[in-house]
């Protein structure tokens, strides 16, 4: 019964950060249509926020997992 909790837990997780990541994505694709000048900027946020969302999620499925002990 725990191990399918942690299981919902780090599904949870992982679709969170899916969501997180394609939302980002979308917004700098958005934001580099509107000012192509500034799209190594953007994109430089871009890769540094979707690791802060991959970490998050990572650390959420850690947790998910372990507390299954």
């Amino acid at each position: 019964m725990i191990g399918s909790i942690a299981a919902i837990g780090a599904g949870l997780a992982a679709i969170g950060a899916g969501i997180g990541i394609g939302r980002i994505g979308g917004s700098a694709v958005e934001g580099m249509a509107r000012q192509p000048e500034v799209a190594g900027k953007i994109q430089g946020a871009m890769i540094v926020a979707a690791a802060f969302v991959e970490a998050v999620a990572l650390f959420a499925v850690v947790v998910a997992l372990l507390g299954t002990r």
